[in-house]
């Protein structure tokens, strides 16, 4: 067992790593490649060390530019949340894909997928026996044999059959002409506090993909990939049934990894860079960053808005389009007004799929801008 995910998966790092250059246009999201290359390292070798192939998440980042670390650090392909995704990694190069999603195809969808899976090694998530029936029709006569996963629910209540229901779903996948090569899940419900929650949600993983897989190696289906895992569980895996992992929020975390304890500030790879644009009071300031940089997400984990590295008291209490407004206890000293603040978002895939680029910086020196290469793409 991985007994400190922490150690092991994550660095736990306690002192903030970004700082930002002087002279950014706000607001922006900043990327610290040092620490991303780090995020992207640790758990590459974790995993390998561990017996699991890393197929990370790639609607976290949405770049084409991090799928290639990736991969150079040894990930087997990519995951993807929708066709459009797929569509946009596989025109970046990208030739290993799942789309861990029950795609429900309507006629335009058929086409765009039949012609992706021409192109790419092609993984598809299925669900229902008549979503397989219809990713089957959609890729007949395919130049490659499509791959699938029968999706299982392992505790979250979102998408996913009970595991004794995904042999219904493979053999309707087998006889369309499909490759059932295995399941997946996501362990939504393994986000919280607890370190205990974490490890139960992987033992529900590890229980109910182990159950669905059997139900298709009893209907004679050659069983060979075993998928889950998701930022917060996967230091919490136990190697044996399970072999693919899937996070994706590790390479930068967010201020939701950080309250739970999944990462330390050190592991805070993306930071939007705001600037301060009022001063109202000692106990407030405004920040020109809003719901359309940010996102709105909020949880329980959370205090606010976002995680202010430079002001840890202080809480983003009200967010608006273009504006934060942040509050400070009493006897906390704020910012002057066009001070540059970074604020860490409460879930990072938001953000990064409403920003055209990442500016990425070393040593408070901007080096590159990276295109997000997927972004907006939710078809």
């Amino acid at each position: 067992m991985i007994n400190d995910h922490l150690d092991v998966f994550h660095g736990g790092r306690q002192e903030m790593a970004i700082t930002l250059p002087d002279g950014l246009t706000t607001p922006a999201l900043v990327v610290d490649s040092d620490v991303l290359d780090r995020n992207i390292s640790r758990m590459a070798e974790a995993s390998r060390a561990q017996g699991f192939a890393l197929r990370p998440h790639a609607k976290s980042h949405k770049c084409a530019q991090i799928a290639d670390r990736q991969l150079r650090s040894g990930a087997s392909g990519l995951s993807v949340a929708t066709l459009s995704e797929a569509e946009a990694f596989a025109r970046a190069g990208v030739d290993d894909l799942f789309i861990a999603y029950p795609v429900w195809l309507d006629t335009g969808k058929s086409r765009r997928l039949r012609r992706l899976a021409d192109d790419v090694a092609l993984r598809v998530g299925v669900e229902s026996v008549e979503g397989a029936r219809r990713l089957g029709n959609a890729v007949r006569g395919s130049a490659r044999t499509i791959e699938v996963l029968v999706e299982v629910d392992s505790g979250s209540h979102r998408t996913g059959v009970q595991p004794d229901a995904a042999g219904e779903v493979g053999k309707a996948a087998a006889d369309a002409g499909l490759d059932v090569v295995g399941v997946f899940t996501f362990p939504g419900h393994g986000y919280g506090h607890d370190v205990q929650a974490r490890e139960r949600a992987a033992r529900d993983e590890e229980r109910t993909l182990g159950q669905a897989a059997q139900t298709l190696r009893d209907l004679g289906l050659h069983v060979r990939v075993i998928s889950g895992g998701s930022t917060p569980t996967v230091g919490q895996w136990q190697p044996g049934a399970v072999n693919e992992l899937r996070p994706g929020v590790y390479v930068f975390n967010d201020a939701t990894q950080l309250a739970i304890g999944t990462c330390g500030v050190g592991d805070l790879a993306l930071v939007a860079a705001a600037t301060v644009i009022s001063v109202p009071a000692p106990d407030r300031f405004v920040l020109d960053v809003g719901s359309k940089v940010l996102g709105s997400d909020r949880s329980s984990w959370v205090t606010g808005h976002g995680y202010l590295p430079q002001f840890p008291q202080g809480a983003i209490t009200g967010l608006w389009e273009h504006h934060a407004v942040v509050r400070l206890p009493e006897g906390v000293r704020g910012p002057r007004l066009g001070s540059l603040v970074a604020v860490v978002p409460n879930h990072i895939c938001t953000p990064v799929n409403l920003a055209d680029e990442l500016l990425v910086v070393r040593d408070r020196e901007v080096i590159d801008r990276w295109q997000v290469t997927a972004r907006g793409a939710n078809t």
